[in-house]
Parts: C-alpha cells; structure tokens; sequence
C-alpha cells in the first residue's frame, strides 16, 4: 500500500523558516509523516545529518550501511533517520507501510523529509524516517557476546524463516544480509526483522522459483561476505566458517519452502494424516488457512497442497487469551505456562476450568506478579515476555539443583540477583568500540 491509501493516517508538512540574511534563500523542506508520531518539524534539516548536533542524537549499535544514519530520541521513542534520494525514499516507506500491513517482521516507515536545504540554497538528500526496532541486537553485537548460545544456528535459523516469509507474501527483498535485518531474543530463539526495504519489491502474484533462487543466492553471498569480514577483524569466534553458515542458510531456507508448500499424497480416508500436517505446520509457527485436495494415482490416493496463512499460529492464541502480543516462541513457552498452571489449578482445588478462565488467573495470579516484583530499573533491560521466558528457565534450574518444585516468586528474586544485575540492557545497545561511524 502506497502513502495514496489511509490518508488519515499520515500528515504533509511543508515548512519555510524566515531568511536568515540578505542573500540566504530561507530554509525549506517536506515533511510525509504517519500520525502517532513526533511531528519532527523542530529538527534541523537544513544541514547534512553527518553535521547534526542535535542534544536529541543518541547512540545505538547498527549494521554496516552505505548511508549516513543517525538516530534521534523524541517522546520517549528512538528514530532511525536514513539519507537517501527522494525516489528510493519514497519507495521504501510505501513498502514498509505495506511489510507492516501484512504483518511481515520490518522496522515501522514514519515518514519521509523531502526537499531540503541549507541556508545557503544548497540541496540536501532525502530523509527516511523509521522508528527504532527496541530489544533488537545487530548480528555484529550477537557474535560479540551477549549471551545467546549458538548464535550461528540461532541467526541462520531467524533469516531462513524471514525470507521464507518475504517470499510467502510475493516479496522479492534483492538485497537480504545481516546488516539489513535485525533480530530480538524469542525464548531461547531469535527473530529477525528487515529493516532497509531499499531494493525489494512488492509483486502481486507469487514469486516464481527463479526469484525465489535469486533472492537466495544475493542472500548466501551477502551473509558470506559479511562473516569473513567480521572473521577478518577477529570479531568471529572460530568455530563459525563463513562458508559453512552460508550453506546452512540455503539448506534451512530450502527445507522450510519444501515443508510449507509441498503437495502431499496421502490414501484417501486417512484425515489422521491431513490432521497431522496441520500440526506439523503449526508446530513450526504457521496457520493453515485452507487445503486444496485433487485426485492422483488410480484414484486411491489424494495429493494435498497446504495454503499457509502466515506464521504465528501461537503468537495470535497467546493474544486472543491474554491480549499479551509477543513473538512466536515466547508465546509458545508463555501458552506452556499457561496449561501447567491450569493443571495445577485442577490438582489444588479439584475442579476444572475453562482455558479462558486459566489465562486470565495465570495474567493476574502469575504473570503480571512476577515481572511486577522486579526493580524497574532493571525491568527494562529486557522485553516482558522474554524476561518471563528466563524466569521459567531459572526456575527450572533451581528446582532441578534443589531436587523440589521452587516457587516462581522465589525463581523471580534468585533470578534478579544472580543473572539480571549483570544482564546489559538491551532495550538501548550501544555501539561496539571499533564499529564503523556514519
């Protein structure tokens, strides 16, 4: 969808400050901006991003990028602010407006800063406007450390699953790499989210397989190319081989493509087998929206091709239980939680209750207390869920060396003073010290 739909949604602002001198032509520029953000009018966009000095510039870890971008803090929420041509800005934005409609993982398009100045008269490029991805970890920082075991597989994992996605939709991405997605802790897994749509386009129909495996070859060498640098400025750990972890990309996205949309033919009468593909793909994170069924063989058979709906089968349980909206695996761990408290429930007062009934005692009996029961100060260091996530695996871990069930209340403090202290807070990740300057 184009900035031409859902007008109401968005504001134009063209603004022109007074002349400054006798022969300074006065400062102008165009603002495309979506409401339920900063106006963004006060920032000085008649001069290049790289001379801002700005008290509202802050500091965050990013990708490697061939544009100047800088980040600015404004109500309470961070701001990628991204140079480019206005042709490639506009483009972009009307893509990540339509990536967020179809509820594809992508940083928010805000707006778009056009027809700028200086004082002087001189033109200045184009500004793309996104909101900053909170929680999320470039892969540069993964690989520096900060606690995520098997970070190769992990990454591979998340970028396999979003191309997958992009592809689902009928989006060809055309530059897939690590410096252009980003990626947030999933309860022991992580996502990725796209973040530089500069080069994908939007086509109506479903990619063919050519796309599809030009998309993935662009992908495999981008994500080569990156971990060799990284390994060339000894940021790698040495178990990772470029090479290797590109070839894992290919195969995890193959197999995932083949396990989604190949037909399966199955005798006829045999529903248990359709029943269990539709677990099987829910299991993977994904809702079947319909079958189409056609006859094949001598007719004793039926060949079966899943119509996937889109990935977070669990996701959307967990949000029309709860209301809590998290990612994939959190809600899965979440919605374990859930049954487990429900059992015991049944077990404690002998009768048992719908699952509505369990959500919400598990919300206001469970949930909401322990993350209450944290600091706030070091509440923030982590998103909610994921937070929740590593209280289930500390109180997993005390009730296993205690050799007796440990109360979650009792998991919260233990967790507090023995992990979270320590934990960097990842709701603002800093740059690393040799990490290039834009």
């Amino acid at each position: 969808m184009g900035p031409e739909k859902g007008s109401a949604r968005r504001r134009r602002v063209a603004v022109t400050s007074p002349t400054v001198g006798p022969t300074a032509d006065p400062p102008a520029f165009n603002l495309l901006a979506r409401t339920g953000h900063p106006v963004f009018i006060d920032f000085p966009w008649d001069r290049p991003l790289s001379e801002w000095d700005d008290d509202r510039l802050v500091d965050y870890a990013k990708g490697v990028s061939r544009h100047v971008v800088r980040f600015v803090a404004a109500e309470g929420r961070a701001y990628a602010l991204k140079e480019t041509s206005l042709d490639l800005a506009r483009r972009e934005y009307r893509l990540l407006r339509w990536l967020a409609e179809e509820n594809l993982p992508a940083v928010e398009g805000v707006g778009v800063v056009s027809e700028r100045r200086t004082r002087t008269g001189k033109a200045l490029p184009s500004v793309l406007i996104t909101r900053h991805l909170e929680f999320s970890l470039p892969y540069r920082v993964l690989f520096a450390g900060r606690g995520v075991p098997d970070v190769r597989s992990r990454l591979i994992d998340a970028l396999a699953v979003l191309l997958v996605r992009l592809h689902l939709a009928g989006f060809f991405w055309g530059d897939c790499s690590l410096s252009n997605v980003l990626f947030r802790r999933d309860a022991g897994a992580l996502l990725a989210y796209l973040v530089d749509a500069e080069t994908g386009e939007q086509r109506p129909d479903v990619l063919s397989d050519g796309q599809r495996r030009h998309d993935l070859v662009i992908a495999t060498e981008n994500v080569a190319g990156e971990l060799l640098d990284l390994g060339a400025a000894k940021r790698l750990p040495s178990d990772v081989d470029p090479l290797e972890t590109a070839d894992d990309l290919e195969r995890r996205y193959t197999d995932l493509w083949a396990e989604l949309t190949s037909p399966e033919v199955i005798p006829r009468g045999e529903r248990n087998r359709l029943e269990a593909r539709t677990r099987r793909l829910n299991e993977l994170g994904f809702d079947v929206e319909e079958y189409e069924v056609s006859p094949a063989g001598d007719g004793n058979e039926v060949r079966i091709v899943a119509r996937v709906l889109e990935e977070g089968h669990h996701s959307r349980r967990l949000a029309a239980l709860t209301g809590l909206r998290v990612q994939e695996n959190q809600a899965r761990r979440l919605l374990n939680d859930i049954a487990g408290f429900g059992a015991w429930l049944s077990r404690t007062e002998g009768r048992e209750y719908p699952e509505a009934v369990v959500a919400y005692r598990w919300m206001s009996e469970v949930y909401e207390p322990a993350l209450d029961r944290m600091p706030e100060q070091l509440r923030r260091k982590l998103a909610d869920a994921e937070l929740f996530h590593e209280i289930l695996e500390h109180r997993w871990f005390l009730s296993e060396q205690r050799g007796v069930d440990v109360d979650t209340m009792d998991a919260v403090d233990d967790y507090v003073a023995v992990e979270l202290m320590e934990r960097t807070d990842e709701l603002r990740i800093l740059p690393l010290p040799d990490d290039p300057v834009t």
